[in-house]
């Protein structure tokens, strides 16, 4: 084979690079769960949890009350950042909080203005953090803060175990990766492969090596210890990311904490399942198109770092792993038409490999999801439609159209 042959050696890419990610020692292809911490028994350290909201009214019923029934061995509260919503996310946090019989559990902050250069998470976190700071002196001070988000459901041990768990590593940062939504289409075609790749980019057992540079986390769910966030001096040094859970994440670590990085179960109904119910899960759907391309594509850039050079490589890549191999199958049938046969068999063989190797790689990660095993056949399709949205996302950027808080979604019950 010849250097003539170009497609033969772009072809060979694809297959090479799948293997080699089959064979690396941290398993980026498969999902990775934390080992479950036993109950200790032990009175646990005090923790605050804040959420974020804005615009969250109709959500909140759904996941408030397992915040604040969390089954913890040690005191809890709650701390609401109402972020200047135009509904009664406020009033409806109150509400709950007062049927439950836990007012003294929940505090609301009505957010005020954003400033210059913030992002309006990171904000609301921010308020949340200074309110925490400015406690009387006779308050004990909180060990742990839990950040998550409105529409982030909890199973009744989530807390318990997160602390458990930092308390045993001695990190600065534990995050779950909440189980998304999946059942209509588009998140059918989207969502496994967003875990899969981002999988492939943070993998998670390597960021859990104290020794590995690579750090990731989850926004939905972070359990950062009052040392770190000490450390960095609350969240001013963020107030920009529009990826806040990987620059937090990659701040905590530069800091010298260990994190700790795994995907969560979904949470159990009641009965469904004995034990600990440590699930968290994200009941933000997206029925649409519309809105899940929304979702993704708000910060699709910003992962390449607003680099042009990186979004040309990375649709290039896009381009030979998942149709590149399509094409060489193609022309393979070509050439065996032509009467070419030992280069069309070569070429059909190493497409052939280009597809089949990524599709394998992905059955755990389908699986994950609940999907039947032949939806593995569609990353190459997903692979394609990640490349046009950040493509647009780009686009967007250009033209001065980025976000600052997450789309909002068509369904949330």
């Amino acid at each position: 084979m010849s250097f003539s042959n170009l497609d033969l050696w772009l072809g060979a890419i694809p297959p090479l690079a799948w293997t080699a990610v089959f064979l690396d020692p941290s398993c980026p292809w498969k999902p990775f769960f934390s080992p479950r911490v036993p109950d200790t028994g032990r009175r646990l350290p005090r923790v605050r949890i804040l959420v974020p909201a804005r615009n969250e009214e109709a959500v909140l019923p759904q996941t408030l009350p397992a915040l604040l029934q969390q089954d913890y061995p040690g005191d809890f509260d709650l701390l609401l950042i109402d972020d200047r919503s135009q509904d009664g996310t406020g009033t409806t946090a109150r509400s709950i909080a007062a049927k439950l019989g836990l007012s003294e559990r929940l505090q609301v902050v009505e957010g005020s203005s954003l400033p210059e250069g913030w992002t309006g998470k990171l904000w609301a976190l921010e308020q949340g953090w200074r309110q925490t700071e400015d406690r009387s002196p006779e308050e004990s001070p909180c060990e742990f803060f839990l950040l998550t988000d409105a529409d982030i459901l909890h199973g009744r041990d989530s807390l318990r175990t997160l602390v458990e768990e930092s308390l045993r590593f001695g990190g600065g940062l534990n995050s779950r990766m909440a189980k998304l939504h999946c059942r209509f289409l588009p998140e059918r075609l989207l969502i496994p492969p967003f875990l899969f790749f981002f999988s492939l980019l943070y993998p998670m057992r390597r960021i859990n090596q104290p020794r590995s540079r690579r750090a990731g986390a989850a926004g939905g769910c972070i359990l950062l210890s009052r040392r770190a966030l000490q450390r960095l001096g609350g969240f001013p040094g963020l107030r920009g990311e529009i990826i806040d859970d990987l620059a937090l994440a990659r701040a905590v670590k530069g800091a010298g904490f260990p994190i700790h990085f795994s995907l969560a179960q979904p949470v159990s109904a009641s009965g469904e399942r004995p034990g600990f119910d440590t699930g968290v899960e994200s009941l933000r759907k997206y029925p649409t198109w519309g809105s899940l391309w929304k979702m993704v594509s708000r910060s699709a850039f910003a992962e390449l770092r607003y680099s042009w050079l990186r979004l040309l490589l990375t649709l290039c890549l896009l381009f030979l792993f998942f149709s590149f191999p399509l094409l060489l199958c193609l022309e393979g049938l070509s050439s065996l038409w032509q009467g070419s046969h030992p280069e069309g068999l070569l070429r059909i063989g190493l497409g052939l490999a280009g597809l089949i190797l990524p599709s394998l790689l992905f059955l755990p990660t389908i699986r994950y999801f609940g999907l039947p095993w032949p939806w593995s056949a569609t990353l190459p399709f997903s692979g394609l439609l990640y490349g046009l949205i950040t493509a647009e996302s780009a686009w967007r950027h250009l033209r001065g159209k980025d976000s600052g808080w997450r789309a909002t979604p068509d369904v949330l019950s």
